[in-house]
């Protein structure tokens, strides 16, 4: 049984400019197949637009607002909403200027660096 807590995951910037915390994945456990991740962003901070050719991608929404773009689509985000990030689908998220959003990220096949794709 592989059990983490998110205090004790030690925080890095991933290549989209997000600050994140992986609670379970292939470096922090063994796990094959997923990542389970924290990700947070301060203040009208976005990640990079970007898309991840393999992996499929889960938001959601524990803290916070922001906007979330999915291939030219935007929506307003906000405290319990998930959203879907299909493979290959180009995707940003901004927080709110007048506050931080938090947000849990399910990648399968498991985040990596080299999935991640930039115009």
């Amino acid at each position: 049984m592989e059990v983490r807590n998110l205090d004790r995951a030690e925080p890095f910037t991933t290549k989209d400019g997000s600050t994140i915390r992986e609670l379970l994945g292939p470096r922090t456990a063994p796990v094959q197949n997923q990542s389970l991740a924290e990700a947070t962003l301060g203040p009208g901070q976005a990640t990079e637009r970007h898309y991840h050719a393999a992996s499929e991608e889960l938001y959601y929404v524990v803290e916070g607002t922001g906007e979330m773009e999915v291939d030219g689509r935007r929506a307003q985000v906000g405290v319990g909403d998930a959203i879907l990030i299909p493979p290959g689908a180009w995707h940003q998220l901004r927080a709110s200027p007048n506050g931080r959003v938090r947000i849990l990220c399910c990648c399968a096949p498991p985040y990596s660096d080299d999935d991640t794709f930039f115009r």
